[in-house]
């Protein structure tokens, strides 16, 4: 039995325990072979047969067939395919056919959601497959990545995709990109030197190299030491498998209304199919009676209406550039009320930027963002005046091997080829007025030594004219034990102590000048100063910040940087971090469940964290009855991305497999347009709640006539094509066109709606069944008096019903304020709507076909006008409310 970091694992699983701390020779013993000719073919064999393929563990899935299958099992598309099954036994046949195509857009729209959103896996195998070389029975072979066994011997050069998660046992200047993994955009310089045990995370393993991971510079020669599941990519995977998936608010909440209406259905139907027996109607009269009371129970229309809804919310969205995978994603943005977020790239701009100089004359700030050359010193001393400031810039511009390019377009962005640190000292070199191309051409570097974890500092010898030029840069204790004279760093190491405080990373640059070669490159040199670089917040980080505050959203920072440095930026930006705000993922895994809920809400910061700990803060504040987005951009954040009820993944820095596990990509990575993704939310579900307002009214009145008019003997009102008619065409465009409102004024105001707050909740409910009652009064007294006169009173009493609901749809474009108020050039589409609703309604009256269909008859001026007169009342009904409500006569609204 060995110990399979962080948990006990069998031989048989691959994997060492703690590799890291092992020195080289105990490690190869272990492993079993010689570094020089690795495995033989035999045991090879043996080994794949012991530990399986390399690769990583596909989730079990339904197929398409069953997965689009399931689409039809929710509660709202089982009430509509119920209902279109009663109005094919009563053949009615378009009916039918239109309740069909609903429920089979319904099926569609939501199969092509979650197939989608099955590729996250698929991506994460896609990244295994590729050519690696091994040293095999002495020689160096390519090999499959899937053939990869522990033991086997790895030689690494730069564009190399690692294998298998390895033990370095060589490292030539060995750079490695490490993003996808711990999320941190610089490449990670690797040593061969065992480490302490105990370490968590996979930045602190300089002597490992992990699958999937690519090299990006130098050598080197690892031994696999976990393959497939057992390594880091292969946990990463677990985890999405693992995942708790919560139904979004809105996917709750019609849920409830889908079961709400389909018992109420069953309920009146059954009541008046009763009633209407014992008072001695025929069997068969009731049956269709009751089945004309289904239909009207039932809003058809409603999952298109809703579909569409979401649909132009997401490309509203996309114009502001938050690009919607998954559409209940564009509702349940409006419900969220945390917000965990990344730091690198997304509250801050992605691009190390000096901001601070000192030199033994002066200490200086430094203005402009990212690569960009423009920009200025200002401090305590004139910059032209310091000579120790054109060293520092010599230093800078030299003792560097990255490259700048400027913005292919006017307006464009500077971009780096290299180290983004390297590439902030170049900028900061053409800030003091050097030009670092004619420089290089005219000090040619004629030797150097690379950075290396030992020695921390990189030292070049350049030829200028005729004088040797050494330069250095590097970490200050590493910078001092190269001067001549070490006492001269006292006062720069209180500078770089202060800055390190205030989360800025410090180099140290020193130069040497002399006739002769040096005979040692890295002694006797002089210090010219310390930059003080950062990757500084976005300008609109804190504005964005402050409308979350306002809108009742909490924020809170997840990242792999040091604690110090993300405190640094979120005070920047306004967040607060003081005592007990900021957890380390080393304080996290301290904490079991029962704790980490107890103190979740009081934590802004957290800092070093691993894959497993994002999954938890996140499950963590659901447990709280939190609706939770999560940024991410790396293999490490897709479990998270997956847990959280929104999983935002970078457009522009997300790896394929963050993407495909997000319900939302963000286009530019800018934490701001999160926010406006969330206004949007807001904006999108109060349409949603006008046009459930709006429905479920028209259906409460179309309802009441239905149950009430038998109970007092009076004529059937409304057939069930006239109903069906209703709400499908009558209610169809003014509830597409109430989808299309604005933002309210106090929308991003307003605390976040609590995951299960019903549908009717803010009044929704009262306003329903008052105004069901209301309409029900009007047309009933409307077709006891039609009846009377004479007229055509089942005409008038449906295009009553029909026009009422227009009146309705104007009435309800607010739910506190005066839709006299509101300006038509808002929303035209709804008084479009509501005009060619009012055209095809009068159609049906007048024209003869469709007087055959619908069974109406033409209406007179005079019957005309009482019909439109009596519509208009449900308008100024509302109206009524509303006023009530301004004035708190009415309940609070929601």
């Amino acid at each position: 039995m060995t110990r399979g970091r962080g948990r006990d694992v069998d031989d048989s699983e691959g994997a060492v325990d703690q590799p890291w701390s092992l020195e080289t020779s105990d490690l190869l013993a272990r492993l079993g072979v010689d570094p020089e000719r690795g495995l033989d073919d035999d045991e090879v064999g043996r080994r794949v047969v012991r530990f399986g393929a390399n690769q990583v563990a596909q989730e079990s899935r339904p197929s398409p067939v069953l997965l689009l299958l399931g689409q039809f099992t929710n509660a709202m598309v089982l009430v509509l395919a119920i209902a279109g099954i009663v109005t094919a036994i009563t053949g009615e046949v378009a009916d039918t056919i239109v309740i069909a195509a609903i429920v089979v857009l319904n099926g569609v729209v939501g199969f092509v959601q979650e197939y989608r959103a099955q590729r996250a896996l698929e991506a994460l195998r896609e990244m295994d497959e590729h050519a690696t070389i091994v040293r095999r029975g002495g020689q160096s072979r390519a090999v499959r990545s899937s053939d990869v066994v522990p033991g086997d011997v790895v030689e690494l050069s730069a564009g190399a995709i690692i294998p298998a998660d390895l033990r370095l046992i060589e490292a030539r200047s060995l750079r490695v990109a490490e993003a996808a993994l711990t999320g941190e955009s610089e490449s990670v310089l690797k040593s061969v030197n065992a480490l302490a045990p105990g370490l968590r995370l996979v930045a602190e393993q300089r002597n490992m190299a992990f699958k999937g991971t690519a090299v990006t510079f130098g050598r080197g020669v690892g031994v696999a030491v976990a393959v497939g599941a057992q390594t880091e990519l292969g946990r990463i995977a677990d985890l999405l498998t693992a995942r708790t998936q919560l139904p979004t608010p809105l996917q709750s909440r019609l849920s409830s209304l889908a079961r709400l209406m389909a018992l109420g259905a069953i309920v009146i139907c059954a009541l008046v199919f009763v009633v209407g027996l014992v008072r001695g109607v025929a069997a068969r009269e009731m049956f269709l009676t009751s089945v004309s009371l289904a239909v009207a129970a039932i809003p058809e229309g409603l999952p298109a209406v809703i579909t569409v809804a979401l649909a132009l919310g997401a490309r509203r969205m996309a114009e502001r550039l938050a690009l919607v995978r998954k559409l209940v994603a564009v509702e349940t943005l409006g419900s969220v009320n945390v917000i965990c977020t990344d730091k690198t790239g997304t509250l801050t701009e992605n691009r190390m930027t000096v901001v601070r100089v000192w030199t033994p004359a002066a200490r200086y700030d430094v203005t402009g963002s990212g690569y960009s050359p423009e920009g200025n010193l200002t401090g305590d001393a004139n910059p032209a005046s310091d000579p120790f400031l054109v060293r520092l810039a010599r230093v800078a511009a030299l003792c560097n091997d990255a490259v700048l390019h400027a913005p292919a377009v006017v307006g464009g962005t500077w971009e780096l080829t290299g180290d983004p640190t390297e590439g902030a000292l170049v900028a900061l070199a053409a800030k003091c007025g050097v030009e670092p191309a004619a420089l290089r051409d005219r000090s040619p570097r004629i030797e150097e030594l690379p950075f290396d974890a030992d020695r921390r500092r990189m030292s070049t010898l350049h030829l200028d004219a005729r004088e040797h030029v050494v330069l250095a840069k590097g970490a200050l204790e590493a910078i001092v034990q190269v001067l001549a004279d070490p006492s001269e760093a006292a006062a720069a190491a209180e500078v770089a102590t202060a800055w390190a405080a205030d989360g800025l990373r410090v180099l140290a640059l020193a130069d040497r000048v002399s006739d002769a070669p040096p005979q040692h490159l890295e002694e006797g040199l002089s210090l010219v100063g310390l930059a003080g670089i950062i990757d500084p917040p976005r300008r609109e980080a804190a504005g964005a910040l402050r409308a979350c505050r306002d809108a009742g959203i909490q924020t809170v920072i997840i990242t792999g940087d040091h604690p110090v440095t993300a405190s640094a930026i979120a005070a920047r930006i306004g967040l607060d971090v003081s005592i007990g705000r900021v957890l380390s993922g080393e304080e996290l895994s301290q904490l079991d469940d029962e704790s980490l809920d107890r103190r979740v809400r009081d934590v802004a910061i957290y800092a070093r964290v691993s894959p497993a700990d994002k999954m938890r803060i996140v499950q963590s504040w659901q447990r709280h009855g939190a609706v939770v987005a999560m940024t991410g951009d790396g293999v490490n954040d897709a479990p998270a991305l997956r847990q959280a009820d929104i999983g935002v993944a970078m457009g522009v820095t997300g790896t394929d497999v963050s993407k495909e596990a997000a319900d939302m990509v963000l286009a530019d990575d800018n934490f701001s347009t999160i926010v406006n993704a969330v206004e949007e939310g807001r904006r999108i579900y109060d349409n949603i709640r006008r046009v459930i307002r709006y429905l479920l009214s028209t259906n409460a009145g179309e309802l009441w006539v239905m149950f009430v008019a038998p109970l007092f003997g009076m004529p059937i009102p409304l057939l069930a094509v006239q109903i069906l008619w209703m709400n499908l065409v009558t209610d169809g465009l003014p509830a597409i066109a109430l989808g299309l409102e604005p933002l309210e004024p106090d929308a991003m105001r307003r605390r976040p709606r609590p995951r299960g707050e019903s549908l009717f909740a803010g009044g929704l409910g009262r306003h329903v069944v008052w105004v069901g009652l209301f309409m029900a009064a009007v047309v009933l007294g409307l077709e006891a008096g039609a009846r009377a006169a004479g007229w055509p009173w089942q005409t008038m009493v449906f295009t009553t019903m029909a026009l009422a609901q227009l009146a309705h749809a104007l009435a309800v474009r607010s739910q506190w304020r005066s839709s006299l108020r509101l300006s038509p050039a808002t929303n035209p589409w709804l008084f479009v709507a509501i005009a060619a609703t009012l055209v095809v309604q009068l159609l049906v009256v007048y024209v003869g076909p469709l007087q055959r269909i619908f069974h109406t008859r033409s209406l007179d001026g005079p019957q005309l006008a009482l019909v439109l007169a009596l519509s208009a009342t449900v308008f100024f009904a509302v109206e009524l409310e509303k006023l009530l409500l301004r004035r708190g006569v009415a309940a609070p609204r929601g």
